[in-house]
């Protein structure tokens, strides 16, 4: 296993691929939560507790048959770059890169285990010893719980975790035991944002024991473009997740998420023909500028650019227009966030305008606009 993490590449990356009901759910996560035998939770480690567990957990995956695939790393040894890279991954929070000490001698020891598509991250002495955690594109709660069992699985046959009977897998919340796992996705939901049918969609939700919250902030009068205007969650991007792993056994709550992902791909989809049926002109109004804006901008926010990617989805599910597929908007969402394209400016070459070429934070959002333009040059506007 090697001993760093390299930063993570758009090729292949698991936000590159397809899945089922794409054309709502953007991406799937499943994460399980385990605490070791015999020590107690992060939160109360004393001595060298936390070295050893993290020494323990790395060596497990050394065990691995295909122990090459996974790359380990202390988290205070990641730069800041690198650490805010994984959390527009979703693979770190904000909290637990501000909770996680610098310095080689931490008692801390936080750490992270990634493999090397991306699609399977092993947090270690964060909240609990260890947070497995896998992504998929797409509603694919089965596919990314299996790789997320096929890693735990590998951990147990070297580690032993706490569990019980009576409780189930023991964790440092009480939400999080039993099961220890937590499902979730999200989902772009401009035309319901339109009709004014999220507070519906949220209630809904809350009914069946989920949380709904918006991806990337609020939208709303600031929104330059697309649909980020007209709902209540910028570029109407949402985020649902489960809340309680006591609740039922694992398949129970796997369908139950999947149930909800297809609910809400199926409200969106008839939503649209109302919205074009009710507001032909203001929809058109949202795409049409989201691909004036693309085309001719010369500097993008990263709001702005979350607009216009919203927008031109919508306006491709609306059939307004054609030269791009599902699969290659979601991975913008991530290819146009700041650690990557600063990421991109660190290691590539560039030959940027002279009035900018002194400027981070100028090519950083000339960037953005160049990556748009280029992914979106095959777009034709549908008569």
């Amino acid at each position: 296993m090697a001993e760093h993490i390299e930063a993570p590449g758009s090729t292949d990356a698991w936000y590159a691929d397809t899945g089922a009901d794409n054309d709502v759910v953007v991406s799937t996560r499943v994460r399980l939560a385990r605490n070791l035998a015999n020590f107690p939770f992060p939160d109360k480690l004393r001595g060298s507790d936390g070295q050893r567990i993290q020494a323990i957990i790395f060596d497990a995956f050394n065990h691995f048959d295909d122990s090459q695939k996974y790359q380990a790393v202390s988290i205070e040894k990641l730069d800041p770059l690198g650490s805010r890279i994984l959390e527009e991954r979703g693979v770190l929070s904000a909290e637990e890169i501000a909770a996680s000490p610098k310095g080689a001698d931490s008692e801390f020891s936080r750490g992270i285990v990634m493999r090397t598509d991306g699609k399977v991250s092993c947090t270690v002495n964060m909240q609990d010893h260890v947070r497995i955690a896998s992504f998929s594109s797409g509603l694919e709660v089965e596919k990314a719980l299996g790789v997320c069992h096929a890693v735990d699985e590998g951990i147990q046959k070297s580690v032993q975790f706490a569990a019980s009977y009576e409780f189930g897998y023991l964790t440092s919340s009480l939400f999080d035991a039993g099961s220890g796992m937590k499902l979730s996705f999200r989902v772009h939901l401009p035309s319901l944002s339109a009709l004014s049918r999220i507070p519906a969609v949220i209630k809904d939700m809350q009914a069946r024991g989920m949380t709904f919250t918006s991806c990337y902030g609020a939208g709303g009068s600031d929104a330059v473009c697309g649909s980020g205007g007209i709902g209540t969650s910028l570029g109407a991007y949402y985020q649902v997740s489960g809340t309680n792993c006591l609740s039922g056994t694992e398949f129970d709550q796997a369908a139950a998420v999947t149930a909800a992902g297809r609910q809400l791909a199926e409200l969106e989809r008839t939503a649209r023909g109302e919205c074009l049926e009710k507001m032909p002109t203001s929809i058109r109004n949202e795409v049409y500028r989201s691909y004036a804006l693309s085309r001719f901008s010369q500097f993008l926010s990263f709001r702005e650019a979350i607009d216009i990617i919203s927008g031109l989805k919508w306006g491709k599910d609306m059939g307004l227009l054609t030269g791009i597929n599902d699969a290659e908007l979601h991975a913008l969402l991530y290819r146009v966030q700041q650690a990557h394209l600063e990421f991109v400016l660190k290691s590539g070459s560039f030959n940027f305008e002279k009035d900018i070429a002194d400027n981070t934070e100028k090519k950083v959002c000339r960037l953005r606009a160049l990556i748009l333009q280029e992914a979106f040059e095959d777009i034709h506007l549908a008569e």
